[in-house]
């Protein structure tokens, strides 16, 4: 492809709610808060959707989706351990718009805005108003070139940023150009659109991702069961329907999904949806998060708890992107515990034994 144009008048949609002003017009946000949430607002970018805007419990302090989406004085206290780049990207960024950390696969970071940016976003150092939208054509190339001359590249994952918030039409000419790579198998699309602006998700849209010669899977991110609105589940329900199959990513929240209730809800709505439930982020150490993050042990816990109270189709992974850029690590409770010797009666060997704990707390013993 040679007239790849990624012009910023086509990545966002004009109706977001995008300044701290607005907010406070829409009564999404107090008037007294106004001054310290326009110093946030120059640090990370601010953008809610008339769909995300709409859901928020305005009555409700504590809302779960105000808490994703609203900004808030806490983001501009930072801990030490916090880092702009927390899951290592940079150091595994052989060309710009390419991160390749595993060996089979690569992310592929064709843009830099999105429709709604998360509060806990690990990326929000480096998207949104003030940075670069999207790769330059020649920076595309080179991004390309770079797939081309690694054969163990089996899967490119199409983030950003956003990817749907790219045309339809340069969705087409991006897949097209990824499916002709020979030895790229598989084509994932990383988007929160499908709940934060479901109108985008057109027939048109729908078909610029399928293609010849390579089997294409799109992964949504949702936090909440209640971001699972009718239209959004009809938006993933004409996805699904084109044959392209859908898992999800979320991330543990602390005041959105932290509870086994939540979790159970949003497992199941997404499960009803036809979308499996793939990661569960613990979340990362981005800069001004910390009031959003839990501990790794209420985590285990909760993944514990949902474990006895629905379907396997309903677990996703518990996982934690080790600092650094070392790669994601399943962090989920273990249920087999230290092996153990047992001598049974006129046995001359020890016979290893371990403890095995169920679902609803009892221990056993398993051979």
């Amino acid at each position: 492809m040679n007239n790849f144009n990624p012009n910023p008048a086509t990545l966002s949609s004009a109706a977001s709610l995008r300044t701290p002003a607005e907010l406070v017009a829409h009564g999404l946000v107090p008037a007294a808060e106004l001054s310290v949430l326009e110093r946030v607002a120059a640090r990370y970018a601010v953008a809610v959707t008339p769909d995300i805007a709409a859901l928020i419990d305005r009555s409700d302090p504590q809302d779960p989706i105000a808490r994703q989406f609203i900004p808030s004085a806490e983001e501009l206290l930072t801990q030490p351990s916090e880092n702009a780049d927390p899951i290592g990207d940079h150091s595994h960024s052989p060309v710009a718009g390419i991160v390749h950390r595993y060996p089979d696969r690569v992310l592929f970071k064709l843009v830099h805005v999105c429709a709604v940016y998360c509060r806990v976003c690990f990326s929000r150092e480096m998207v949104g108003p003030g940075k670069a939208t999207a790769l330059s054509p020649a920076a595309y190339r080179d991004a390309l070139d770079y797939i081309r001359a690694h054969p163990e590249v089996w899967e490119v994952i199409l983030t950003g940023g956003d990817p749907l918030m790219l045309s339809p039409r340069r969705l087409a000419e991006i897949m097209a150009d990824l499916a002709a790579i020979d030895h790229v198998k598989i084509i994932r699309i990383h988007t929160r659109v499908p709940v934060a602006d479901p109108a985008r998700i057109t027939g048109e849209m729908i078909a610029s991702l399928k293609v010849e010669g390579a089997t294409v899977w799109v992964a949504l991110h949702a936090n909440h069961a209640r971001e699972l609105t009718g239209k959004a589940r009809a938006a993933c329900a004409a996805i699904v329907d084109a044959g392209i199959p859908m898992v999800s990513q979320s991330v543990l929240l602390r005041g959105v999904n932290d509870s086994a209730e939540a979790l159970e809800a949003l497992m199941r709505a997404l499960v009803e949806c036809r979308i499996k439930p793939y990661y569960l982020h613990h979340g990362d150490l981005a800069p001004g998060t910390a009031h959003l993050r839990t501990t790794i042990a209420q985590g285990q816990e909760l993944m514990r708890r949902l474990r006895g109270r629905v379907s396997g189709l309903c677990q996703p992974d518990y996982v934690l992107d080790i600092p650094g850029g070392h790669g994601k690590a399943p962090v989920g409770p273990n249920y087999l515990s230290q092996a153990i010797s047992f001598a049974p009666q006129g046995e001359p060997q020890p016979e290893i034994r371990y403890r095995v704990v169920d679902y609803c707390g009892d221990v056993h013993i398993y051979p």
